[in-house]
């Protein structure tokens, strides 16, 4: 799954690279849907799938006592996701054979969801969040179904519900999920004298507000999301103080979870800011809450934890490089360009075109590092 999410990083970029550069050629490429659409159909629902189903197949039995699940077991599904997405791919010269690539990657996740089912709800202390985190997966499972009739029907409104779906009630409470359970966790077990702190009442309220937000945004209730979004950035500012960011920089691998996680409260009060003009009538930002999200938070802390994991299940050191340190910052980075193309309209093809290119570098260094880790055995020599 991280090898098939690490592919992703690039392969999902590389469409919305050739169509940046027609842009800047003047040149109009042949898509069958909107490049806005396919590029966010790639970016939420191409890569993260992959990281989330590999860090839960791993996290979530031990979290609920239930022992490692056989490898084989990951196989089948795996098969489906990856035939589902080559299909996909196909079908940007091929229409005809998109709806095809959309139900290989449905069933596979649905098996995912339906193997991981008696695992979530597993009586113990991990269900507080084994279940909000398999939820999110149903979740996303249905967006994914919407494209699937965005694809039939060429609807529109089926491409936008699938998006703020795939955000809002899928990859949000995932990631708020995980780093509620696993921040607190890895810097006790790293910084001298540190009080893990994890209430469930943060859990539950921010878990109620990326719902509520999803819902109004759905409802096309945008301009008043700030009702919500203000609260819980509030909410995500003091997470980020009380678990330590400042403290977290003592330990490189574990300030590049903090720094992911810091993104959150960012974006959540641009989005804020956002609705509340929205609700005076003024329209500002543009997407730059939205990529602060996708980019800043849901990236970075996907590229932290994923490194993390590869590391501690290949038998290394869990300890970041310098290599791996730099491109934290060079992918945040890349979310800070992305939000400037949105507020310097003269030069945003530019901006977005290095945008674009960043992320390309970043993560073309970053899978060069990692991705042979997955090809070969332990360095410990213990099975896997």
């Amino acid at each position: 799954m991280f090898f098939s999410g690490a592919m992703q990083l690039l392969l999902v970029m590389l469409p919305w690279a050739a169509e940046m550069f027609a842009r800047l050629l003047g040149v109009a490429l042949p898509w069958a849907w909107p490049p806005g659409w396919w590029h966010a159909m790639l970016a939420v629902y191409g890569i993260f799938p992959f990281f989330v189903f590999g860090f839960l197949l791993t996290a979530m039995p031990r979290w609920q006592g239930y022992g490692d699940l056989p490898a084989s077991a990951c196989q089948r599904p795996w098969y489906l996701l990856l035939a589902g997405w080559c299909v996909i791919y196909l079908s940007m010269v091929l229409p005809s054979l998109r709806l095809l690539g959309v139900a290989l990657v449905f069933v596979g996740w649905a098996w995912l969801v339906v193997m991981l089912a008696p695992i979530a709800f597993r009586a113990g202390s991990g269900r507080l969040h084994a279940v909000p985190a398999w939820g999110a997966t149903v979740v996303g499972l249905i967006g994914w179904g919407l494209w699937g009739l965005f694809a039939a029907t060429g609807d529109g409104i089926w491409a936008r519900a699938a998006i703020e779906l795939g955000v809002w009630c899928f990859l949000l409470p995932v990631f708020f999920t995980v780093s509620h359970r696993m921040i607190p966790f890895f810097s006790s077990a790293v910084l001298p004298d540190y009080e893990a702190f994890r209430p469930p009442w943060a859990l539950f309220m921010m878990l109620g507000a990326a719902l509520g937000h999803g819902a109004l945004a759905l409802l096309d209730g945008a301009a008043m999301t700030w009702v919500i979004d203000l609260p819980a950035a509030a909410l995500a500012i003091f997470l980020t103080i009380r678990w330590g960011l400042v403290r977290s920089f003592a330990v490189q691998l574990l300030a590049m979870l903090h720094l992911g996680f810091m993104w959150l409260g960012i974006a959540l009060a641009l989005f804020g800011v956002q609705s509340l003009a929205a609700w005076q009538g003024v329209a500002v930002l543009g997407l730059a809450p939205l990529h602060a999200l996708v980019i800043g938070m849901f990236t970075v802390v996907a590229m932290s934890m994923v490194s993390r994991v590869t590391l501690g299940h290949s038998g290394q050191a869990l300890s970041a490089d310098a290599m791996t340190w730099r491109l934290c910052w060079a992918v945040q980075g890349v979310a800070v360009l992305r939000i400037a193309a949105e507020l310097w309209s003269s030069a945003h093809g530019v901006l977005l075109m290095l945008t674009v290119m960043g992320w390309l570098v970043v993560f073309g260094l970053w899978a060069r590092r990692y991705v042979p880790i997955y090809l070969r055995p332990r360095v410990d020599g213990k099975a896997g």
